[in-house]
């Protein structure tokens, strides 16, 4: 990188990455010019993630941003979004040295593939990394997938399989042997977009699985004033996980559905429509997986396979 400052980076670095964009104005302005699409709304999603809370400090540069990306990504494919650009804003830990914040760029670049930046902000500071990502994206106006929609009689579905980016981060923290699929899963968080576009007007509700597969499962139920019961026989778990889960018993199982970061989509659909939802199945890079249904009420229950009600302390990770 030829150069130092502020300035030499954002040409050098992050004007490659708005792919030429007309919207990002060349990162030469202060703000993006995004048109509208006649017949759309525009959804926004924005998260903020932090070294040591959402990534480990012995992660990559690489791993961070794809991490990061992967997150934010997720959102609109939990909303039936198409992505059509995001915004960056980093903290740089003034520690770090040109080529990590290269490699950073590369893991974004790559996490983000033809998904432009179209703006965002650059600082650095005596602290761990610090960064911000909005996406945007559109969807047609009154089809986007909500958490609000569910009624009772629908059937909950799950994609790919859960528990699995759980067991990746205590192989990055030394805790478990290392395995390639759990590492990556990750690692390398991957948004289901093209399940969430299909989901529009088949769906009746939808969450990624960030939090947990229990928690994420009650926001769903709060939001629709619903009750929602799991069957833990159900659950969709990947080979590397079902071997790990041979020596754990029922707190292995807890575990795998309240640890998070998977990015899977959890969604309620009309039990008439289940024939629809099963076509989608393996057609997005997933498959699908039916692991419970709406009813009366309120909250979550997980039912066991011998037909007891599971008791979970937590249900899922939350900041407070």
């Amino acid at each position: 990188m030829s150069g130092g400052g502020e300035f030499d980076f954002i040409r050098e670095r992050l004007r490659p990455l708005t792919r030429g964009d007309v919207a990002a104005l060349d990162l030469s302005d202060d703000a993006a010019i995004l048109p509208p699409r006649p017949g759309h709304s525009l959804v926004l999603a924005s998260d903020m993630l932090i070294e040591n809370v959402h990534f480990l400090s012995t992660d990559t540069p690489e791993v961070m941003a794809s991490r990061a990306f992967g997150a934010n990504l997720s959102d609109l494919a939990a909303m039936g979004a198409e992505p059509t650009g995001y915004l960056l804003s980093v903290s740089w830990p003034q520690s770090w040295s040109s080529a990590q914040r290269d490699a950073f760029i590369a893991g974004l670049s790559a996490a983000a593939g033809e998904i432009p930046l179209i703006g965002g902000d650059t600082t650095s500071a005596d602290m761990p990394l610090s960064l911000s990502i909005t996406m945007l994206g559109f969807v047609p106006v009154g089809s986007a997938l909500t958490r609000a929609g569910a009624r009772p009689g629908d059937d909950v579905w799950v994609s790919g399989t859960i528990g699995d980016a759980g067991l990746g981060l205590d192989i990055a923290r030394g805790k478990l042997d290392p395995q390639t699929h759990l590492l990556s899963r990750y690692q390398s968080p991957q948004a289901r977009i093209g399940l969430g576009l299909a989901l529009r007007g088949v769906a009746s509700a939808c969450i990624d699985v960030s939090d947990g597969l229990v928690a994420d499962a009650g926001h769903i139920a709060q939001a629709g004033g619903i009750a929602i019961e799991l069957e833990a026989a159900m659950m969709p778990l990947s080979t590397p996980a079902l071997h790990w889960l041979e020596n754990e018993g029922d707190a292995g199982l807890k575990h795998l559905m309240t640890c998070g970061d998977d990015y899977e989509l959890l969604f309620t659909a009309p039990h008439d429509r289940a024939r629809d939802v099963l076509a989608l199945s393996g057609q997005h890079g997933c498959e699908i997986s039916w692991i419970g249904r709406v009813g009366e009420g309120e909250g979550v229950s997980v039912i066991a396979a011998e037909g007891d009600a599971m008791s979970f302390q937590s249900g899922g990770f939350t900041h407070f």
